[in-house]
């Protein structure tokens, strides 16, 4: 059960087995996620949100109107920095709240703000837990996607013995750690790239494109907890290999570009993340060029096109281009589409706050049938959000070609 690198927003609300929680958050953090723990004001009642803290390492957040968050918006906040957030425990009362959407208090604006997966784990008497009321907004919750974890039976804290104990937290990591897994690329081989390259021009100087590689490595483990066979191509990062992915490391544009065409044999869906340079210096000086002429002129050449040998490539994969830009996001990728003869760019915007060596972006999403805009988010929740994308139109685009290809994998 891996949650590595995953944001998870935790929420607590009144019940005893709100005392649960501070293990469950410890369990979370084992799996490798990072936790934020939001509390209810019955909660408190229950448990100390000092405790929490404590597990979380993590100030609590208790209360909708905080004149410390951004303009004052903090389940603004909460609710885009989460990967997925988690209502445990998930009382009758927030439950019948959460499915008339009411927004009253910190967490049910935060579930009510979010864009990403929500997850309860009912906790109640056996008997509320049956009440018809309660059933209607199971069903409800249910119709809008949000993930009903639970509960299970056994001996309650009133004495009674039926259905309204909250899973335990080993089984909600678990749980949690399924949501991500969404199948959507069952059997499928994905190649990304990510990073840099780096073009000597000495054995200490060289040219290189600005990035951090975070998107490429999202992108990459977004699409191994889609069920595909991933493998990243990177240039130099200082970023770790993300979890069941074969990740190969590189350092020139050439470099890369011959593991890229070296693992397309078999591979579905190519992902060019890598900001890969355009030139590298004809020569490579010796040794370090010492500072003695007033100015010094190299002569570059250009370095192989990555995605557009991809796009030659028999049999054809289903190639997707990144497009960093500062201005005319549209135009540019769908120049670049046409350009490169791919079937999706995905642009995002480059300037002060968004891109580069940041946490979060926003993306633009351009192919023949239209532009589809993935609002900004963490890199970790985009990413999955543009695999899912890229889902659709693959299993689309293979249906069009051949409709009996539609369950190959």
């Amino acid at each position: 059960m891996s949650l590595s690198n995953k944001r998870l927003l935790v929420g607590v609300t009144g019940g005893i087995a709100a005392y649960k929680a501070a293990d469950l958050i410890r369990r979370l953090r084992d799996a490798g996620a990072e936790t934020r723990v939001v509390m209810t004001r019955g909660a408190a009642e229950f448990i100390t949100p000092l405790t929490l803290q404590a597990v979380s390492g993590h100030p609590v957040y208790q209360h909708l109107l905080d004149t410390e968050a951004e303009a004052g918006m903090g389940h603004i906040e909460l609710a885009r920095w989460a990967d997925a957030i988690l209502v445990a425990p998930a009382s009758a009362d927030f439950l019948a709240r959460l499915a008339q959407g009411r927004a009253d208090d910190l967490l049910g604006a935060i579930c009510l703000a979010a864009a990403v997966p929500v997850a309860v784990a009912p906790a109640m008497n056996q008997q509320m837990w049956a009440n018809p009321a309660t059933q209607e907004n199971i069903r409800v919750l249910r119709t809008r996607r949000i993930h009903v974890l639970g509960p299970a039976a056994g001996e309650q804290a009133c004495g009674e013995v039926g259905l309204g104990r909250m899973l335990e937290p080993l089984e909600l990591v678990g749980a949690l750690a399924n949501l991500f897994e969404t199948g959507e690329l069952d059997g499928l081989k994905v190649v990304v790239t990510a990073g840099p390259t780096w073009e000597a021009i000495d054995p200490v100087r060289g040219i290189t494109n600005r990035s951090s590689g975070k998107m490429g490595y999202a992108v990459a483990q977004a699409a191994a907890e889609a069920g595909a066979r991933t493998v990243l191509v990177s240039g130099p990062t200082n970023l770790p290999a993300p979890d069941r992915v074969r990740t190969i490391r590189v350092v020139s544009a050439q470099e890369m570009h011959d593991a890229v065409l070296a693992e397309l044999d078999g591979a579905d869906i190519f992902i060019g993340v890598a900001a890969v340079a355009d030139y590298r210096p004809v020569e490579r000086a010796p040794s370090k060029i010492k500072k003695t002429a007033e100015r010094l002129t190299i002569e570059l050449v250009r370095n192989p096109d990555i995605l557009a040998a991809v796009a030659r490539r028999e049999p054809r994969v289903y190639a997707v281009g990144f497009a960093a830009e500062t201005d005319d996001a549209e135009a540019n990728a769908r120049a670049k589409l046409e350009a490169k003869g791919i079937q999706l760019v995905a642009a995002n915007r480059v300037g002060p706050g968004l891109g580069f060596e940041t946490d979060d972006n926003e993306l633009l999403l351009v192919d023949r049938a239209g532009a589809t805009r993935l609002p900004r988010a963490p890199k970790s929740a985009l990413a999955r959000a543009l695999i899912h994308e890229i889902a659709v139109r693959y299993h689309a685009d293979r249906r069009a070609q051949d409709p009996r290809q539609a369950h190959r994998h």
